[in-house]
């Protein structure tokens, strides 16, 4: 058993035990093991073979005992025996939204109901309005929400953890001796909204070599494959990763070649046979048999005609006749970033003060920083009532003097659009803010039409200048409004509101496909971090590597501006 076959082993009985009606305590305590076990970047089973188990947050004697009888035996009766009592096909049932313990209980005890596949057929059947308090709609939410899981099912990881992930073994992977070069490839140097497996090229004297040190690191549970230039493994968390591995004159070509969509790597191959030339990872190979080899990645590019294509934009999305025509963008880049639009504090849901906010953002280099707390009907997130909202206002007026002039201090707010497509705020106070960030949070699963129109409706206010996350998805773990994004797109760069790609990687919303038609029309963005921590702002990176694969250059990137200008835009546009 890896880590992760141990750890979802815990996380069923707590989810067992909710179902059963055990104490909060019981759960917790499982639920909280089986969450540190997952997060372990060392293998359980040496923690266990070395009897340090309770070392492991969360682990007492009572579940180290079980970890123990895992390893000896390969079984645990105390989750058979739940397993006898409690279905654990309640488990999968406990995943559809809107189905906690209690309803998932139901389902079993009154109907039967012990699998998803159970589940659907029947509220396909209308057996669900049999229980009291369900009725036809509450069955509709229940089909509605098993296709959303199914659709959200995926082993591939967000960007964040990706990076992690990468960024540590490339540390490790640089100081190996003999390695001259380590790079991340792949799907997550094209900054791909998920990733599967990690990819990453070295440049190596000691190609075989290299290869011995990396199977031998501690995070590595298991080789899966091992060849000449290529080694795939399985982490103890369960990622993939594979190594790649070349002399340092072929290190160019490899590393194109381990970073591109396959569809934009089959171009650049038949663009080179048509040339009489072969491309692999390898290099290029003449038809006489010799070779052209490429110590630098651009070098591959050069050798086509054409100018080197960022990695982000290499997905076949006409790249390459733009590379040809020596028309490329220039793509914003990090540094381009000059201000934050969307941050909260703890006047609302964020973990810190404004200040602590500010001086992170002023300690990462902005020059501008937008307090964007939530709005009243927000309860969830603690959103500010009027009188709160003018008392933040007056804070927010001290800690500009405290600032000075070389650090901008503005105050926003995340305006809820409500259900009816009104907003959470009067004009009279959304007028009196330097900004207005408006965001769907609730009755995201109205129909298509209603839910556009909602939208259109906040957009024509002249008093909105940001869309928020527009679509209101959270990668898998729930599913994007049902949105009309054309006619949105279109009537944002008429009423010249900017969208928002919101740089949390559980959002990256707007997606790279949507902020290109929205560039395509016309539509100004806005890259923010949506910060509810300090730490929060680091995810700047993945709204602009989001950007940049919708071909973004920084003049379409309102916080890429000046304060000034900035200003000046945002007081053209309330009138």
């Amino acid at each position: 058993m890896n880590n992760h076959q141990v750890a979802d082993i815990f996380l069923a009985i707590a989810d067992l035990f909710e179902i059963k009606g055990e104490t909060v305590y019981k759960v917790l305590a499982y639920r909280k093991a089986g969450e540190a076990i997952h997060e372990l970047g060392t293998d359980l089973r040496d923690i266990w073979q070395e009897d340090e188990l309770k070392s492991i947050p969360g682990v007492g004697t009572a579940i180290a005992e079980k970890i123990d009888e895992l390893y000896r035996t390969d079984k645990l009766e105390f989750y058979e025996k739940l397993t006898s009592e409690v279905p654990s096909g309640l488990v999968e049932v406990l995943a559809v939204g809107n189905v906690g313990p209690k309803k998932a209980a139901r389902f079993w005890q009154e109907l039967g109901i012990t699998s998803v596949a159970e589940l659907e057929r029947a509220a396909r059947a209308g057996e669900l309005q049999k229980l009291s308090g369900m009725g036809a709609k509450s069955e509709a939410r229940i089909l509605e929400n098993i296709e959303t899981m199914r659709e959200r099912k995926t082993d591939r990881m967000l960007l964040d953890k990706a990076w992690a992930i990468s960024q540590v073994l490339l540390e490790m992977l640089r100081s190996v001796p003999g390695v001259l070069r380590a790079e991340a490839a792949g799907s997550l140097r094209r900054y791909r909204e998920t990733v599967g497996d990690l990819d990453l090229v070295l440049a190596s004297s000691v190609p075989g070599e290299a290869m011995k040190v990396f199977v031998n690191f501690p995070q590595v549970a298991r080789v899966l494959g091992k060849g000449d230039t290529k080694t795939s493994v399985e982490l103890h968390d369960g990622t993939r990763v594979q190594v790649w591995v070349h002399p340092p004159d072929r290190f160019g070509s490899a590393w194109q070649y381990a970073s591109g969509a396959q569809a934009h790597n089959v171009r650049l191959r038949e663009r080179a046979l048509r040339m009489g030339l072969s491309l692999s990872e390898h290099g290029f190979k003449k038809e006489d048999g010799t070779e052209l080899i490429c110590p630098e990645e651009s070098q591959v590019y050069e050798w086509l005609g054409l100018a080197w294509i960022p990695p982000e934009l290499r997905e076949d999305r006409g790249e390459i006749a733009a590379a040809e025509a020596g028309e490329l963008p220039e793509l914003v880049e990090l540094v381009d970033i000059l201000g934050e639009l969307h941050a909260h504090s703890d006047w609302s849901d964020g973990a810190v003060s404004m200040r602590e906010m500010l001086v992170a953002g002023r300690d990462a280099g902005l020059s501008y920083f937008v307090i964007s707390d939530h709005s009243r009907s927000l309860g969830i997130a603690n959103g500010l009532s009027l009188e709160r909202l003018e008392e933040q206002r007056e804070e927010l007026a001290g800690l500009q003097a405290e600032f000075g002039k070389t650090f901008k201090v503005l105050h926003g707010a995340e305006v809820e659009i409500l259900a009816d497509g009104s907003l959470d705020y009067p004009d009279e106070v959304l007028a009196e803010l330097d900004i207005v960030i408006a965001s769907l949070h609730t009755s995201l699963r109205q129909t298509r039409d209603v839910v556009t129109e909602r939208l259109l409706r906040v957009i024509s206010n002249p008093h909105v200048d940001i869309i928020g996350h527009l679509t209101g998805r959270l990668i898998g773990k729930r599913a994007p409004a049902d949105l009309d994004i054309e006619r949105i797109v279109n009537v944002a760069s008429a009423h010249q509101v900017a969208l928002e790609i919101n740089s949390n990687p559980e959002r990256l919303d707007v997606r790279d496909v949507h902020a290109r038609m929205a560039l395509d029309a016309g539509c100004l963005l806005a890259i923010n971090t949506d910060a509810h921590h300090p730490d929060h702002l680091n995810f700047r990176q993945f709204g602009v590597g989001t950007a940049r694969r919708a071909w973004a250059e920084s003049e379409s990137i309102i916080n890429t501006w000046p304060v000034d200008r900035l200003q000046a835009w945002l007081s053209d546009r309330s009138g």
